[in-house]
């Protein structure tokens, strides 16, 4: 694995924790926050043939 695959997968996990943590504080502002930037890394993943497995949102 290149370490842009890595960097990204990486962002990925990290984004989706951050998610799930403005959603249980009830953070709305940030939910969309987190959900807008998960959305531009897999958009970005799948531009550079970056598979992502598939996660419970």
């Amino acid at each position: 694995m290149d370490a842009f695959t890595a960097g990204i997968l990486q962002r990925i996990r990290t984004t989706e924790s951050d998610l799930i943590r403005a959603r249980e504080s009830g953070d709305e502002f940030l939910v969309d926050v987190e959900q807008a930037e998960l959305e531009d890394l897999h958009r970005l993943a799948a531009e550079h043939g970056v598979e992502v497995a598939a996660t419970p949102h």
